[in-house]
């Protein structure tokens, strides 16, 4: 695993002994208080292992990235820019695969932007998170209370964290260690995706090659943040179907079942591009 930190933008990478020929490089790009750790857990290894050059980016603020200590500054926008500048250092333009945050940041940029696909996990629906907030809000206030208490750096519970996260086991040990690389959230960017900046579908489509058939939408059946209802939503708002996980939560990329999804991105991928 290569580590590019610098007082730019954190990038890592993990590259295939035998790298394939048949498809173009993968970028992965994080959710909400966390960086590019999450996808380094498991699924950079097992799509390098595959033969793809996988790389993750940790937006602006995030991670090991430039200036922390300004992260409530920093837009959606911002975030675009940031993968813009890791798009132009790859070999070819990338898959982008985006998580939560990181799945809206990727409809925004595919607004401006070619690429030859894209997989949305659990992701921000172009509609804004304003149906996933208050939902939260009125099902489940103290998970709510919580994860502003986190985006303002302040301490959450365990348990809570547990809860937004994951729907099938996790030890304690590692719910601890995921705590620790937690970090808070910039507010504009919060507010860009409630209301302010949200995605044109349409743009987004026509910088896909074909369309629709280049768009991959996942969600998790119990997820909390990103409810089966939202993930459905973002399908039909692309015109595509959503591939729920049945007894998984939002942290796809960490669950025990994590393969489960990272080998049907794979198996995608190989129909689509292979």
């Amino acid at each position: 695993m290569n580590k590019h930190r610098s007082d730019t933008l954190e990038v890592l990478s993990c590259l295939p002994k035998t790298p394939r020929t048949d498809t173009p490089p993968l970028l992965f790009l994080h959710g909400a208080y966390t960086a590019a750790w999450c996808w380094e857990e498991h699924f950079l290894p097992f799509f390098a292992a595959a033969g793809f050059h996988s790389q993750a980016l940790s937006f602006s603020g995030h991670g090991h990235s430039r200036r922390r200590d300004h992260l409530d500054s920093y837009s959606i926008d911002d975030y675009v820019k940031d993968v813009v500048e890791v798009v132009a250092r790859l070999p070819a333009p990338p898959v982008l695969i985006g998580h939560s945050m990181g799945g809206f940041v990727v409809q925004k940029y595919l607004e401006q932007h070619p690429a030859p696909a894209a997989v949305l996990m659990c992701t921000v629906p172009p509609q804004g998170l304003a149906a996933s907030a208050f939902g939260m809000m009125f099902n489940q206030p103290n998970l709510f209370s919580d994860l502003n208490s986190l985006m303002s750096g302040g301490q959450v519970a365990l348990e809570s964290l547990q809860d937004a996260l994951f729907a099938q086991p996790v030890s304690a040990e590692e719910m601890a260690r995921y705590y620790r690389m937690a970090q808070p959230e910039s507010h504009r960017a919060i507010w860009d995706m409630m209301l302010f900046n949200l995605p044109h579908t349409a743009r987004a489509l026509a910088n896909l090659p074909a369309g629709r058939d280049d768009l991959l939408v996942m969600g998790a059946e119990l997820d909390t943040i990103i409810p089966a209802s939202l993930v459905e939503m973002t399908a039909r708002s692309y015109g595509v179907d959503a591939n729920l996980y049945a007894g998984m939560g939002h942290g796809l990329m960490l669950e025990r079942d994590w393969q489960r999804v990272a080998q049907d991105i794979i198996d995608w991928l190989e129909q689509r591009l292979g």
